[in-house]
């Protein structure tokens, strides 16, 4: 069974039909920059642009970088603040031509293909799945459900918004090396830790195409940690997932 995923970002917009039997895309995925300002009309533009590159006209699943409640925006520390209480799934639907569309938080999405597909299957405990990139998003689990919408890049860590220190962006905007960029992001995981106790960290998002380059590095954490198997697919399968269950 295929349905279509899209992944929005603060960099990037991605999407390709998944083979939900798999796990997999069908077809190489294709990507736009994120419109700058990231408002609703602009990344609605860039996901239609996604979707008809393909010639879909089916159900499609779609995460945000942000909390979503029953397909509404709650919160864009990433895209433009008028995303703020607008009925994405709505808006998105009606850009669409009327096709059923389901959204989602993008962490989530993510954390539920590695549950399913990748390095979290068959995990039971408390994991936590972390998307490193252009700020930071979690999923997190309990002996397999989702708890949803948590958020914990936002946490505080050392006066500062977690993600602004230890995200993929945060490297690249301070020119950091890996060794020193190691070092913020194993503070930010033993503060999670502190909170949590996961007996699993998934590390997702494109950097997890490069665990070599900083996990080793990581030191004091007792809980196991490992790189996403999906890596920066994640999300797309999970947004199909999403689409799939709500198709029934």
């Amino acid at each position: 069974m295929q349905i279509f995923g899209v992944d929005i970002g603060g960099s990037g917009i991605k999407g390709a039909p998944v083979d939900l039997e798999r796990g997999d895309l069908t077809q190489e995925r294709h990507k736009v920059l994120t419109p700058q300002p990231a408002t609703p009309d602009g990344v609605a533009g860039c996901v239609v642009e996604v979707v008809r590159h393909f010639g879909w006209d089916g159900p499609v699943g779609v995460t945000f970088p942000g909390v979503v409640t029953g397909g509404t925006i709650r919160t864009a520390a990433n895209m433009d603040g008028s995303w703020v209480g607008t009925d994405a799934a709505t808006l998105l639907a009606r850009e669409l031509g009327g096709m059923p569309v389901t959204v989602l938080n993008d962490a989530d999405a993510a954390g539920v293909a590695e549950m399913t597909y990748g390095a979290g299957r068959g995990r039971g405990g408390t994991v936590i799945l972390l998307t490193l990139g252009t700020g930071i998003g979690s999923a997190l689990f309990t002996d397999g459900r989702l708890v949803p919408n948590s958020e914990l890049g936002h946490l505080e860590l050392h006066g500062h918004d977690a993600e602004t220190r230890a995200s993929v962006k945060a490297k690249e905007d301070g020119e950091l090396t890996w060794e020193r960029w190691a070092r913020r992001v194993q503070k930010y995981l033993v503060h999670v830790e502190m909170l949590f106790s996961p007996d699993l960290f998934i590390i997702g998002g494109g950097v997890s195409r490069k665990p070599e380059k900083f996990l080793p590095l990581i030191e004091g954490v007792r809980a196991e940690i490992v790189p996403a198997k999906l890596q920066n697919n994640a999300g797309i399968v999970g947004a199909a997932m999403a689409a799939r269950a709500a198709k029934g």
